[in-house]
């Protein structure tokens, strides 16, 4: 399946339906008069948080979303029947922005939630609405109210509990199929992983989610490379995993222009707690890799772990890291939700 993460659509609630004029004439009942039933409510738009997606793939091909419009009154107080209301399902992890591709509109984030985002247009009055004493025949009705339109852009943001961000080539997709069952692209030129890659992790009875995403280069904040488009994906995770290559001249460097990217990309990516480690520690031999280690260590005084993801050294003290790192944030969120009473009144129930 072809990987999307952004995708923008075009949506219209339903019309309701019009009121009806209609009067009663039967045989054996006296003082007949209007019974005109009211129209029926236009189809709301209402989105879906659905776990068996994970691409907005369907976007591109269905653009345009309309619900129905609301069936119109009939006599003996008949009223229309409602529009069919348009379920959009989307994935977990998606969020609605308005037309200027920076105003969150929603945030799906749970599976099966249910918002609804456009309502339809009220039906017309039917003429017996308007029956009073001293208005006994009314000839009067009114048509369905008009539904609302708008144009807004789904862009996915993956949900998984570390992200991995590194130069291209460092070797974050050979970690990923290491650690997981995931298969992604893997060759010896730079931009290998094109779309971002989800693996689950079983370590030592713990299960988490990674996600991996393009490399980066300098400049990417101004479309360098692939740009920063799919930093997004590892906006929610709670810890990064920053992958170098132990090989590099200047590791140093390398760390610090990665780090500058995310600074430069903003959304708190720079603050989130951060995992580093020096790969390739194979390809160095164990007296140059820990001459890299100390080097970069010191210069940025924080702890680097070594690793080889292809002889596997070193990947269980990086996963044993990772958890612990994970651990402290879902205790942070918990605590954070604490006293959150409810949700949104925009949630929607049938």
């Amino acid at each position: 399946m072809k990987f999307l993460d952004e995708a923008k659509i075009y949506l219209e609630s339903g019309k309701g339906g019009a009121g009806c004029v209609a009067f009663r004439r039967e045989k054996f009942i006296e003082m007949g008069g209007p019974d005109g039933g009211n129209g029926g409510r236009g189809g709301h738009i209402i989105f879906e948080c659905v776990q068996n997606l994970n691409t907005l793939i369907d976007f591109r091909y269905t653009q345009h979303f309309r619900a129905g419009t609301g069936h119109h009154g009939r006599g003996s107080n008949c009223t229309g029947k409602d529009g069919r209301d348009m379920i959009i399902k989307v994935p977990i992890g998606t969020v609605i922005l308005d037309e200027d591709k920076e105003t969150v509109l929603l945030d799906m984030m749970t599976p099966g939630q249910r918002v609804l985002f456009l309502k339809g247009g009220d039906g017309g009055f039917g003429n017996a609405y308007y029956k009073s004493s001293t208005n006994r025949a009314p000839r009067k009705a009114l048509p369905g109210w008009p539904g609302e339109e708008r144009a807004v852009w789904l862009r996915l943001k993956l949900i998984a509990d570390a992200g991995l961000v590194g130069m291209p080539n460092a070797g974050k997709s050979t970690f990923l199929s290491v650690v997981s069952r995931a298969r992604p692209k893997i060759a010896d030129y730079p931009f290998t992983t094109l779309a971002p890659n989800l693996g689950v992790v079983n370590s030592h009875g713990h299960e988490f989610v990674i996600a991996d995403i393009p490399g980066l280069i300098e400049g990417a904040h101004e479309g360098h490379g692939l740009g920063t488009r799919f930093l997004g994906h590892v906006e929610r995770t709670r810890v990064l995993l920053h992958i170098i290559d132990g090989t590099e001249d200047d590791v140093v460097a390398t760390y610090k222009t990665i780090r500058a990217e995310l600074k430069a990309y903003g959304q708190g990516l720079a603050k989130k707690p951060e995992v580093i480690v020096l790969n390739k520690a194979d390809a160095l031999g164990p007296e140059l890799a820990e001459d890299q280690q100390k080097t970069l260590s010191k210069a940025i005084r924080k702890k680097v772990h070594l690793m080889s993801a292809v002889s596997h050294e070193g990947v269980d003290n990086v996963l044993a890291e990772l958890w612990k790192q994970i651990e402290k944030g879902r205790e942070k969120e918990l605590e954070a939700a604490r006293g959150v009473v409810g949700y949104d009144s925009l949630v929607f129930d049938e």
